[in-house]
């Protein structure tokens, strides 16, 4: 696998007989709190001002190495190329017309500049304040509980018609969305303002590993059964940390709804019919 150093040199060299603007980099490798690994991308940008150019001629992308598989998407105005290449190493990278930075830059936790001779970046400041957790306010608190209860009857009713990706979907894509959230809140309480990383990848480095056990448990969504299980221990989870939360914090929380709702989950799921599929 060829060494960090080496692929930041050949990422400079491209950009240099490609007459590239302006290079910068993202992602993880940008993060000194990122763990480092073999799997972390190379997230760059190329600043172009010959776009239609290059788009129309990827034959420059061989540069980088023998690809295993690639895959281009549209992203506005801008194009991203993903390459995986035969050593492991893998380039997430951008083209951008130059006049349209901002869009690249909104797009960005945060960025380093590697290369600007003509200072395109000045006037562009990265945000890494994206995926930073606040401590959570009693209108955003009472927001999440109420999608969290109000979701989980679509996950009753995927369960309910034998609808294994429906309700799969709701209950991961949503209601334990939301549960990462409240337990993204707890650590805020107690810490102020901290980095979770994209996806909440970084959360559980704040929590004791009890609990990172505990939502762990809740993803085998394999079967009806296991659908129906991880719902209930995914409100049990939920109603236990928001109670906490509302506890520590001093914000209300709705004990009622959730009871309501766990009952109502309850009398159509252990005595419904598809479980005799």
């Amino acid at each position: 696998m060829r060494a960090e150093t080496e692929m930041l040199d050949l990422i400079l060299q491209t950009a240099k007989t490609l007459q590239v603007k302006a290079v910068a980099m993202s992602g993880s490798r940008t993060n000194q709190n990122a763990p480092k690994d073999e799997f972390q991308d190379y997230d760059v940008v190329y600043v172009v001002d010959d776009f239609d150019n290059l788009m129309s001629d990827l034959s420059w992308l061989n540069q980088f190495g023998k690809r295993i598989i690639e895959q281009e998407v549209s992203l506005g105005n801008r194009r991203l190329y993903l390459m995986l290449f035969e050593d492991g190493n893998r380039i997430d990278l951008t083209l951008c017309p130059k006049e349209h930075i901002q869009e690249w830059v909104d797009s960005e936790t945060g960025f380093i500049v590697l290369v600007d001779e003509k200072g395109l970046f000045e006037s562009y400041s990265p945000s890494p304040e994206r995926y930073w957790i606040t401590p959570a306010t009693e209108t955003d608190f009472k927001n999440s509980c109420n999608e969290f209860w109000w979701v989980s009857s679509y996950v009753v009713k995927g369960i309910c018609r034998y609808q294994v990706i429906y309700a799969t979907d709701h209950l991961y894509g949503i209601c334990q969305q939301e549960l990462l959230k409240v337990l993204a809140w707890q650590v805020a309480s107690d810490k102020g303002t901290v980095d979770v990383g994209k996806n909440y990848k970084y959360l559980f480095n704040y929590l004791p590993i009890e609990k990172e056990k505990e939502f762990s448990n809740l993803l085998d969504f394999s079967s009806i059964d296991k659908i129906t299980q991880s719902l209930f221990a995914t409100m049990k989870f939920f109603h236990q940390e928001a109670q906490s939360l509302s506890q520590k914090v001093g914000v209300d929380y709705d004990k009622e709804v959730a009871e309501r709702m766990i009952q109502y989950a309850e009398e159509r799921l252990e005595t419904n019919e598809t479980f005799t599929k």
